[in-house]
């Protein structure tokens, strides 16, 4: 996961799966963020649904949140501005992180 901090500005890449079953946080086989969404990639819809997503998991405004690049792509850079970038990156991490699965034979 590639995470970027500078003063109290956080960037970072993420891949939007828009028409998700359902929704979350994680990274792909190659350690970029990935985030799968409900909302289809029409209208912006999905690029509203990435930042209530993101201002909800790292509990930020939602006007901390924007799209750099990407509003018409599914490989989006997003900027998160932040009094405690540290926290924000530990966040990103922490919803990134496989969560182990229930009822697995052991």
């Amino acid at each position: 996961m590639d995470v970027h901090i500078e003063g109290t500005t956080v960037t970072f890449w993420l891949r939007a799966k828009p028409r998700s079953s359902r929704q979350r946080l994680t990274t792909d086989a190659s350690g970029e963020l990935r985030l799968e969404i409900h909302a289809a990639a029409t209208e912006g819809q999905a690029n509203e649904a990435c930042v209530e997503f993101l201002t909800r998991a790292l509990r930020v405004p939602q006007s901390a949140i924007s799209i750099v690049s990407g509003e018409r792509s599914k490989r989006k850079l997003i900027r998160v501005v932040a009094p405690r970038p540290e926290q924000v990156r530990s966040q990103l991490q922490a919803w990134a992180e496989p969560k182990p699965r229930r009822g697995g034979r052991g």
